[in-house]
């Protein structure tokens, strides 16, 4: 029997988690807005830049996952990628936020460079961490806790960059945007190196594959991992749909509270520091409601939370679009879903792991939450085009007053199409995902030498093993 994580190992791995997302929110939240109204950048050019990058990113990510499944080294598969990736990823984010001197056409071509690479070195560690996961412990209650505990330190690192990163900018630039803008993203990468190292050390896989030959992965072993595992395949059109949802909304909400509701700092300060105060509280409860409640219950509250509370910001935009407790009211609702689907995602995942490994005889951690990491980069190839050229088209001009039509297509892709891929979440659960609670103790007890992998089409619907 496995001897139990100690909290040092589950607050540490936690801790890299908070570094990583650090990271991935000053991107995420801020460059498009530094680009457009700080750098003055066409936002034609940044959506489509920020689109095929984070589709390169994409297709690379299965990839990855295959190099990180095949490495063998006395630290294991995953560590040594991750302590790499953290280091070039630093490095290649202080180089995106330099206060570079360059005329429009080169710094054009200077950020292009610099964000493909930053995309490429944060896969190289963020793929190894989250497969981490299932290596860590095959104890439900303990993957519970370790998969909601470094997103409880992620919505920590969200909460800070969101609602008191233009006040850091503010401070350290004393003026200048774009020095406040350095300095952060320098801060920011010290914290990431740090966290990532307290990981490194006090983390280490556990879970061993039990069945197979333990032989490498190829590409075309990989693509059979892939499209074998129907579970996978279910998840990742649920991970598909809500990184769409929570991107965009995410990425554009500077721009609604500022040219819709007419405030931007204070209104985005309390949507953000609500949001990261409500997925925090959710992912807190997660490992206690789980014990009592089904996770398709769960589920659905994942999946409907947020598009009622889309439908009251769009509501309260009409009515009383600059009142804060009534926008930190509506980001309450939309984040406690939120941050239960950010967990859900996290366990099903490693549920569709041990599933592999039952079906198919190898286990693949790496390659199929590649498939996660896919999907975020992505949805984050979505969510840009959608910004960029939805600015475009909207007519949007930086720093100027918004017309009535700007103001309907900034709600439209705020609020109308994150509540409607909030819905095709569970539509894609209810009707695909089929590892049920009693299912899923069976593959364990197979796994584990306790039974034997008996067809009983009956109880296990889905017991066609393909060797």
């Amino acid at each position: 029997m496995q001897q139990k994580l100690s909290w040092r190992n589950k607050l540490c791995f936690g801790l890299g988690g908070f570094g990583k997302d650090l990271v991935y929110a000053i991107v995420s939240t801020y460059l498009m807005k530094y680009l457009t109204d700080i750098r003055l950048v066409d936002p034609l050019f940044a959506g489509i830049l920020f689109m095929a990058a984070r589709i390169w990113d994409a297709f690379n990510d299965p990839f990855m996952g295959m190099v990180v499944d095949n490495t063998r080294s006395r630290w294991g598969k995953f560590r040594p990628w991750i302590l790499i990736g953290t280091v070039l990823n630093a490095i290649i984010l202080i180089l995106l936020y330099l206060d570079v001197d360059l005329p429009a056409g080169q710094y054009a071509v200077y950020i292009a460079i610099m964000y493909i690479l930053w995309g490429m070195t944060y896969t190289i560690m963020d793929i190894p961490y989250w497969s981490m996961v299932p290596a860590l412990t095959d104890n439900e209650s303990e993957r519970s806790q370790i998969s909601a505990i470094p997103r409880f330190f992620a919505s920590a690192a969200w909460l800070i960059v969101g609602s008191a990163g233009l006040y850091i900018v503010k401070y350290f630039g004393k003026g200048d945007q774009i020095l406040g803008f350095s300095r952060f993203s320098i801060a920011v990468a010290l914290i990431f190196v740090v966290t990532i190292l307290l990981m490194v050390f006090n983390s280490k896989e556990r879970v061993i594959a039990t069945r197979g030959t333990g032989e490498k992965t190829t590409a075309k072993g990989m693509i059979r991992v892939l499209l074998k595992n129907d579970q996978v395949l279910v998840v990742l059109g649920i991970a598909l749909f809500f990184n769409m949802a929570y991107q965009l909304s995410n990425s554009f909400a500077l721009y609604y509270f500022e040219y819709v509701c007419g405030i931007k700092e204070a209104l985005y300060a309390v949507y953000t520091s609500v949001a990261g105060f409500a997925q925090m509280a959710a992912l807190l409860f997660f490992p206690v409601l789980s014990q009592k409640v089904q996770k398709k219950v769960i589920f659905i509250a994942a999946s409907l939370l947020p598009a009622v509370g889309f439908i009251m910001l769009l509501v309260i935009g009409f009515t009383a679009p600059q009142n804060l407790f009534l926008v930190g009211l509506c980001s309450a609702v939309i984040n406690i879903g939120i941050g239960f689907m950010l967990v859900l995602v996290t366990v099903i995942l490693s549920e569709a792991v041990d599933y592999g490994e039952y079906k198919l005889g190898t286990r693949n951690e790496s390659i199929i939450f590649s498939t996660q990491t896919f999907v975020v980069k992505f949805a984050g190839a979505f969510s840009a085009l959608i910004s960029g050229v939805g600015l475009k088209l909207i007519g949007w001009v930086a720093n100027e007053p918004a017309s009535e039509s700007t103001v309907l297509g900034m709600r439209v892709i705020m609020i109308v199409i994150p509540s409607i891929l909030s819905v095709l979440c569970f539509i894609v659960y209810n009707l695909g995902y089929k590892m049920n609670d009693k299912y899923y103790k069976h593959i364990l007890a197979v796994l584990h030498g306790e039974e034997t992998d008996k067809i009983q089409s009956k109880e296990y619907p889905l017991n066609d093993k393909e060797n």
